[in-house]
């Protein structure tokens, strides 16, 4: 898993809970499946800007605020679920 997929994850995850938002409330306004929403969540899976579109919409912002969020997110601890030698 990317860095940067990790890094858009935690500030998607971010913005959709300070709007105080579910999962499936932010797919359903993004046009969006659940599963993917989480999927991105979680740093496993990098959107096309087409998806980057829909979200920021979704989340009252811009592409380039989501984006520019990302950019200045610090990098994030790997998880250990990420290491696939790893137990768990």
């Amino acid at each position: 898993m990317s860095d940067l997929a990790r890094k858009f994850g935690h500030v998607l995850r971010r913005k959709r809970e300070r709007l105080g938002l579910s999962q499936e409330a932010l797919a359903e306004e993004a046009g969006l499946h659940r599963n993917y929403v989480g999927l991105l969540e979680r740093g496993q899976g990098t959107p096309t800007l087409a998806v980057v579109e829909k979200l920021a919409a979704a989340l009252g912002t811009t592409m380039a605020r989501l984006v520019g969020e990302v950019e200045r997110a610090k990098p994030l601890a790997a998880s250990p679920r990420a290491d696939p030698g790893a137990p768990g």
